[in-house]
């Protein structure tokens, strides 16, 4: 019998970046309605049979000016379970922006860990798989999930962009606090593959109070090299500037910056003044929050959609890439 290929959704505010996956896997998107009501409550259901087949709905979960992180996981689960409820034989999220994996501890008494409560949901609702890029610390998330869930890293995706940009002068990549050295590690070495050379680190120190930042200590030599700083996401730039500053007053000869997720929740206030040369992002959140112009002459926005094609087309029952 002819093994079908699985279906693909996208709900609404997910499809220009599912589109784009779907037409490096060769196929189109699945047709489905999605309603609202008088009273805010809202329905979606499969308009194409999904009875016995597999099925992948994409939808990041970052809210915007039309619907909050909450109105979007909500709907995700609702219309998993619709899924399921119809006959689907398995359920695969794509969520290139995951809502509430910062909050993956106890950092006060009686304190939520949302993380885990997330992964109960998914998996009340009938989830099967679920796939996400960069999330802000790969432990919780792996103990979050008792389904199979996998975290795809970005670090090779930016070494490919800056290693052109690079030529031969010496190169640090910086960590802006103690919870990214690993992840500030992976791109270390990614650069140095691309490369085909050394890559320093340094590590910048980093206390929150609130909303205030402290640390004034940076491990490592950034002085007359170029300094990129990682980071998984830019929520209000904070952290990056803090660690900027400090390259900068270390004497850094240029000075780059990455995450994989920008938020920007504080509109343009990162580039206000500028500090980095450019900040590079993926495309899991539109830069809807900053004006056209600063996108444009502040900003490199990276293509991660391919990541996730050839994921899906080695794991699952696509033909091609």
């Amino acid at each position: 019998m002819l093994t079908l290929p699985p279906l693909l959704f996208a709900l609404q505010g997910s499809e220009s970046y599912a589109v784009r996956v779907a037409q490096r896997l060769g196929c189109q998107l699945a047709r489905h309605e999605e309603r609202d009501y008088e009273d805010g409550e809202h329905k979606c259901r499969p308009l194409d049979p999904v009875n016995g087949r597999e099925v992948v709905v994409f939808h990041a979960l970052y809210g915007d000016g039309r619907q909050s992180a909450n109105d979007k996981l909500c709907r995700l689960l609702f219309f998993c379970g619709a899924l399921k409820d119809a006959g689907a034989r398995q359920v695969v999220v794509v969520a290139p922006y995951l809502c509430y994996g910062r909050k993956d501890r106890r950092s006060q008494p009686q304190d939520p860990t949302i993380t885990r409560y997330v992964a109960a949901f998914f998996e009340a609702s009938g989830v099967d798989r679920l796939i996400t890029l960069e999330v802000h610390n790969p432990a919780a998330f792996d103990n979050a999930f008792r389904m199979p869930a996998w975290n795809l890293q970005c670090a090779e995706l930016f070494a490919e962009h800056f290693a052109p940009l690079v030529g031969d002068a010496e190169l640090v990549a910086v960590s802006p606090d103690s919870g990214g050295i690993k992840r500030t590690e992976q791109f270390r070495q990614a650069l140095e593959r691309q490369l085909g050379r050394s890559v320093g680190s340094a590590l910048m120190e980093k206390h929150r109070a609130d909303t205030t930042l402290t640390g004034t200590l940076l491990v490592g030599d950034v002085c007359n090299k170029i300094a990129i700083v990682f980071d998984d996401l830019i929520s209000t730039g904070e952290t990056l500037k803090h660690a900027g500053n400090a390259c900068r007053k270390a004497g850094a000869g240029r000075l780059f910056a990455a995450a994989t997720h920008g938020l920007f929740t504080t509109g343009s206030q990162l580039f206000d003044p500028p500090i980095f040369e450019h900040i590079a992002i993926t495309d899991t959140v539109p830069p809807f929050r900053l004006p056209p112009d600063c996108v444009t002459r502040q900003l490199q926005v990276l293509d991660s959609t391919a990541l996730i094609a050839t994921f899906l087309a080695e794991n699952g029952a696509f033909d091609c890439v």
